[in-house]
Parts: C-alpha cells; structure tokens; sequence
C-alpha cells in the first residue's frame, strides 16, 4: 500500500504509471455538471483544485473561464500536469501539501481566499485520519457563501487508497462545519468501474450563528 503521507510514494506511482485513478480526462460527472447543470457555479474568483495529479480537472475549469490553481505535493504530478495542459493565464501550478498552511500562505491561498474547491480523488487518497483536517482546510480557505464541488468514491472495502466513505456520514460530516448540501446523489455518467462515485454540491454559509 502506498504510505500516503509522503510525496515520494506518490511520485512513484506518476513515474510507474500505476496511477490507476488516472482517466486521461476530466472525470464525466464533473464535466457534465460544470458545463450543464442548472446549479453550476460560475466564473468568478479563484478555484482550488486539490491532489490535482495530472490536471485534467483544473485545465476544465480555466477553458470554462475560472482562475484555477492545481495543487498537489508530488512533484511529478505537477510536471505531468505542465506536461499535458501547459501554462495558461487563468492556471496555476503549485507543488504544495494541503495540510501545510504556511505553504499555502505563502503561496497567496489565506482564508477566504477562494470562491470554490473541486474534489476528484485526493479525499479517498488521503489518510481517513486527516479527513476532518482536510474538511477545516476547505472551510478556512473559502469565503463566505463559496463551494466545494466533488466527487466522492463511496465504497464499504477496507484499506485503500482509495480509501471508501459512507454517503450518509460523508454528508453529515461537512453538515456538522455549516455546510449546506444542493446536490449530493450517486453520480450519473461515471466510467466503468466506478459505479460507486457519489457527487456533492454544498455551500459554505454566509455567515455562522454564534
């Protein structure tokens, strides 16, 4: 099993190629929200993108007009990412851990800073143990009334990467810091295989009761 605390174990995996979450594309569901649902948020402030790997999420977002950073703290992640999407106006590439917030201050992402996080498999490849660290980053990094969008693989196996989760109690997870659900549902138009993908919408408050 991958130590999913380190970089290296990471970078291991982009220079082997056994990287099997890897689509070569945006994942589906994500896609098709963002470019067709009703719901979808639209471009406006800046979208973080964690566990980027190769990027293919965040290069959608900036043809669809947002200011997109891509995280990650495998360094060949972000050089696949380079790789493949290049540079752009609207995109950035940052090789940093999430969990770092220094690292992220200094890289311009302080509280408040973003209008919207997209998810797609760096919360099933992180450690369960850090779930709710990575829960308190998203909530300090957006402003008020900003989104999380995400796709989540909602499976009961033991051990991962990818690590499972249980819908009900992913979603009562992110009620339980403020967060209020407009779409959490299994995702529609997942690749084969995946068929235990669940997709969630949620906003964060404007402002929270004391």
């Amino acid at each position: 099993m991958t130590n999913v605390h380190l970089p290296q174990a990471w970078d291991a995996r982009y220079q082997h190629g056994t990287d099997g979450w890897e689509l070569g594309k945006a994942a589906p569901p994500l896609q098709a929200f963002l470019e067709h649902h009703p719901r979808a948020p639209q471009p406006e402030g800046t979208v973080l993108v964690p566990g980027c790997g190769r990027g293919h999420e965040a290069a959608l977002l900036a043809r669809l007009g947002f200011e997109v950073i891509g995280l990650d703290f495998s360094s060949e992640a972000i050089r696949e990412a380079r790789r493949l999407h290049g540079e752009h106006p609207r995109l950035r590439w940052l090789q940093a851990d999430l969990f770092d917030a220094d690292a992220l201050s200094g890289a311009g992402l302080a509280s408040g800073s973003l209008s919207g996080v997209l998810e797609h498999t760096c919360f099933c490849a992180i450690d369960p143990s850090q779930r709710a660290h990575y829960r308190s980053t998203v909530d300090r990094l957006l402003r008020a009334e900003g989104w999380l969008l995400g796709l989540f693989f909602c499976h009961p196996r033991p051990g991962g990467p990818p690590f499972g989760s249980d819908p009900e109690q992913l979603a009562a997870s992110w009620a339980q810091i403020g967060f209020y659900p407009l779409i959490w549902e299994p995702a529609r138009g997942s690749v084969a295989g995946r068929s235990e993908e669940w997709l969630g919408f949620w906003r964060k408050p404007e402002q929270r009761s004391a």
